[in-house]
């Protein structure tokens, strides 16, 4: 199986977890990565994607993959410049075509329609994409969230008018089409930029019923739930754990300074990757009224402690070493790791899962 994911490809500020076994439309098109469209088309029984790509031999594979699990639905090669799939989706969704088992990848939305993709090997970031009508919304989208894409960058620096302007964009593109296949898309842009459930949830509640189903509002759906869980806003509830030399520390100890309560453990390779971008945004705030408890879902204490020492984390820690079973992983109902909570001096939780620069920067707007 391809190792690739949707929201790899279009979420970059999202990163992959251990997880618990168990506006007005644009007056003119707009040339947008791999989606170019220049009317809109209309449906039909199944769909049919017809490709003139310049550059390749014959014989060259490709494959039609699932854009969430990676998986080829559909194989193929090329003959003259051109391939073709036929096929049918039972709900618009994305795809990816992969030339030659090779990134670069197109990317498209896929509905039962005829689609057209012209193109040149040395440039698939760029083919021209026309006849799918949910491709044809995401252009849309992209060319109205064209001016503000520095706020979806992960290094992005602050500015309270982007950040402003890309939100009004993806709202109003919900309200103004909530039958459109790529509203959800556009929800899932603005929670990225803002810490905003109820507002989130509203835009969710006016999405046609077939749209709420589709693979991307099931996932929003998910989030959802998911941020109503500990929600932003609410007291973190106490609790009391043994740090590495059997002493028990509670989270009330902490209280009068920002504190990110960080969910991992030795064996978590995504957490492990996660700990150096943490120990620099630690060192960085540590004296700025900010630290760190980690909960480790551990259960071998030796490892525990190894790998602290190995990765460098000097501030405390807390476990009952029984892996999944950790008291505190149950009490916030943790399924997934790494996942942490950002709380203020009043222990209140003011962010959740942030992740590479997104701590630094939510810190850096609070501890100036």
């Amino acid at each position: 199986m391809y190792k690739i994911s949707l929201f790899v490809l279009l979420f970059p500020v999202l990163a992959f977890a251990q997880t618990k076994a168990k506006v007005k439309t644009a007056a003119k098109p707009a040339k947008v990565a791999n989606t170019v469209t220049v009317a809109e088309p209309k449906l039909s029984v199944g769909f049919t994607i017809k490709a003139n790509i310049t550059g390749f031999p014959d014989g060259t594979p490709v494959a039609l993959l699932n854009g969430q699990t990676g998986a080829p639905e559909l194989e193929t090669i090329i003959s003259k410049n051109t391939f073709a799939f036929k096929g049918k989706v039972s709900t618009p969704d994305f795809k990816v075509i992969l030339i030659n088992k090779t990134p670069p990848y197109i990317t498209l939305f896929l509905d039962n329609s005829t689609v057209k993709i012209t193109g040149k090997k040395d440039s698939l970031e760029y083919v021209t994409t026309s006849g799918s009508p949910s491709n044809y919304d995401y252009n849309k989208l992209s060319y109205l969230l064209m001016p503000y894409q520095k706020v979806f960058a992960q290094n992005a620096v602050y500015d309270s008018g982007a950040f402003a302007g890309a939100k009004e964009v993806a709202a109003s593109f919900v309200r103004n089409q909530p039958g459109s296949y790529i509203s959800p898309l556009a929800i899932i842009r603005y929670s990225q930029l803002a810490d905003d459930t109820k507002t989130t949830e509203e835009l969710f509640g006016l999405l046609s019923p077939e749209v709420k189903k589709s693979p991307m509002g099931s996932y929003v759906a998910q989030q959802i739930t998911e941020a109503k869980r500990n929600a932003i806003g609410t007291v973190m509830a106490d609790f009391t754990q043994a740090d590495t030399t059997g002493k028990p520390v509670s989270l009330t100890s902490y209280r009068g300074k920002y504190v990110l309560i960080d969910f991992w453990a030795s064996w978590c390779r995504p957490c492990r990757q996660e700990n150096p971008n943490v120990v620099a945004t630690y060192n960085k705030f540590k004296d700025k009224n900010f630290t760190v408890l980690g909960v480790s879902l551990d259960r071998a204490k030796q490892s525990w402690i190894d790998a602290i020492n190995m990765d460098g984390l000097t501030w405390g820690h807390v476990s009952d070493l029984q892996y999944w079973s950790n008291a505190v992983a149950q009490q916030f109902q943790i399924t997934s790791i790494p996942q942490n909570f950002l709380i203020d001096p009043e222990g209140r939780i003011i962010a959740k899962n942030l992740r590479g620069p997104a701590l630094e920067k939510k810190l850096s707007m609070i501890l100036k």
